[in-house]
């Protein structure tokens, strides 16, 4: 447990919420970050869970954001990018800006936000601090209908390298690259039964396994410079 806050961008719904709310649970200060209004924010304010809006589709918005992070917060334990847009490619005259797009949410915002925060990472008191990225599984093959979202996933990734080498040895920096791990609303039993056979363990597993993932990093003070494969197995498939 930590006095200073531990930071989750696009912490309002899935994967975000439930890590956000199971470190509640472990008795961490919380922020996070959302994109718009939700019936789930109540909930997690209740819990003293603080939310903070961001639009990290613009760089205008997301100096914003750090400006309220920092009239929030003089310290943060960790930063995890979660904040993310699963938009499928565009063949119209808007593909140029749906690119941008992504690469403002996916590289921009998590780059923008580990430079101008360092110093909250820095005030922190504890031994250990952390940044972790939220990539994807689909870095290692890319996508025939999601090529922007692979290639700008594909930036973060590369972004984890980049900046455990600029941050050592303060600050650890991380990632995390999860397969199908949530089922979404509207998703039937035909659509699940593929999406289990395309991995080795042939289940969906919830989030709970990237919240143990992202307590392995916060917990280890000797890793850095990683990403951490959460996919059961598709690489043998």
């Amino acid at each position: 447990m930590s006095a200073s806050p531990i930071l989750i961008t696009g912490g309002a719904q899935r994967l975000g919420r439930h890590c956000a709310e199971r470190l509640r649970d472990d008795g961490h200060p919380v922020i996070i970050s959302y994109r718009r209004e939700r019936e789930e924010l109540e909930a997690l304010r209740a819990r003293g869970i603080v939310a903070l809006p961001a639009d990290f589709s613009s760089e205008a918005g997301i100096m914003d954001f750090l400006k309220r992070l920092k009239a929030e917060t003089s310290s943060l334990r960790a930063i995890v990018h979660n904040a993310s847009d699963w938009a499928p490619d565009s063949r119209g005259d808007d593909a140029g800006a749906n690119f941008e797009r992504l690469f403002r949410v996916h590289m921009l915002a998590p780059y923008l936000i580990n430079l101008h925060a360092r110093e909250l990472l820095e005030a922190c008191s504890e031994p250990q601090r952390d940044i972790v990225h939220l990539t994807d599984y689909v870095v290692q093959k890319g996508s025939r209908k999601h090529a922007a979202y692979a290639a700008t996933k594909a930036g973060l990734d590369n972004l984890t390298l980049s900046f455990a080498a600029m941050f050592a040895p303060r600050i650890q920096v991380n990632a995390i690259a999860p397969a199908m791990i949530m089922l979404n609303q509207g998703d039937d039993e035909e659509y699940a039964e593929k999406a289990r056979a395309k991995s080795a363990m042939e289940m969906i597993p919830g989030p709970g396994v990237i919240y143990q993932s992202l307590r392995y990093l916060l917990d280890n003070r000797f890793v850095t410079g990683i990403t951490l494969p959460v996919d059961g197995g598709r690489h043998l498939r």
